[in-house]
C-alpha cells in the first residue's frame, strides 16, 4: 500500500513539474497568438495542488479551485465533509485569461473523477480589465466541462478587502472593493444564465474588518465561517 501511494504521489508531482515547464512555453505561444492578448504576470506566480486519499474510491470526490482564500478554508472544509467526501484543492495565482490556468485545471481534472467542483477566480490579475474578465468566463467553464462533464458545479464569488482604496484612475491596476463588486456581478450574471449554483462568500465578510488577518486574507474566525458555508453548499450537491 505504501509503495502504491508513493508511486501515485510521485507520478502526480512529476506531471506537475512537467506542466510548469510546458505552460511557460504555452503562455509565450498564446501571447503571440491573435486569439490571446499577452498574459500580464504578477511578480510571483504560484500553484498549489493537494489531493488527499488519492487511492480511495469509496466516497465522492470534491475539488476546490481558487486562490489563497480557497487554500485557507480548504482544511476546514475537508473536516466538515469527513466521511462524506474526499476533498482536494487547486489553488493558483493564475488569472482567468492566463492560458496557464486551463492547463493547470486540465492536469488535475484528468487525474481523478470529481463529483463536485467548487470554483472561483477574481482576486488576481488586477492589471487586466473587467471586460477581459467577462470574456474569459466562458473559456473557464468550457475547460471544466470538457474534462469533468459530469461534475456538479458551484461558483464562489470573490471576498472583499478589509480596507478598499478610493476609486480613482490611479488604482485601475490594483484591487478595490468596487472592482471586486464589478467582477462578482459579471460572474453572477454568467453563472445564473448557465444554471450554476452560486456561493456568495462576499456578503458575509463585507463590513467585518475584524474577520481579516490582513487587507486580503482572513483570520481563523473568518476562515471558519467561510469553510462552513462552502461545506453546506457542497453537501447539497452530494445528496443523501
Amino acid at each position: 500500500m505504501f509503495f502504491n501511494e508513493y508511486n501515485t504521489i510521485m507520478n502526480f508531482y512529476q506531471k506537475t513539474l512537467l506542466l510548469a515547464a510546458v505552460t511557460g512555453f504555452a503562455s509565450l505561444a498564446a501571447a503571440q497568438s491573435a486569439d490571446y492578448p499577452p498574459a500580464a504576470k504578477e511578480s510571483i506566480e504560484w500553484c498549489d495542488v493537494w489531493i488527499s486519499h488519492a487511492n480511495e474510491t469509496n466516497l465522492p470526490r470534491v475539488l476546490l479551485i481558487g486562490d489563497s482564500i480557497t487554500r485557507a478554508y480548504y482544511p476546514e472544509v475537508e473536516k466538515h465533509l469527513a466521511g462524506r467526501a474526499y476533498v482536494g484543492r487547486l489553488a493558483t495565482s493564475a488569472f482567468i485569461s492566463d492560458p496557464v490556468l486551463p492547463e493547470q485545471i486540465k492536469l488535475v481534472l484528468s487525474q481523478y473523477k470529481f463529483d463536485v467542483i467548487h470554483f472561483n477566480n477574481g482576486m488576481h490579475g488586477w492589471q487586466h480589465s473587467e471586460s477581459e474578465y467577462e470574456q474569459s468566463l466562458a473559456a473557464l467553464l468550457k475547460t471544466i466541462r470538457q474534462v469533468a462533464p459530469d461534475a456538479k458545479l458551484i461558483w464562489a464569488n470573490t471576498t472583499p478587502l478589509k480596507v478598499s482604496p478610493a476609486q480613482t484612475q490611479d488604482n485601475q491596476k490594483q484591487a478595490t472593493d468596487a472592482r471586486i463588486a464589478d467582477r462578482n456581478a459579471i460572474a453572477l450574471k454568467f453563472m445564473q444564465a448557465k444554471g450554476i449554483l452560486v456561493d456568495d462568500l462576499n456578503t458575509p465578510m463585507a463590513g467585518h474588518p475584524e474577520l481579516h488577518s490582513d487587507n486580503v486574507h482572513f483570520n481563523k474566525e473568518g476562515v471558519t465561517q467561510q469553510a462552513a458555508q462552502v461545506a453546506r453548499h457542497i453537501e447539497k450537491l452530494l445528496g443523501p
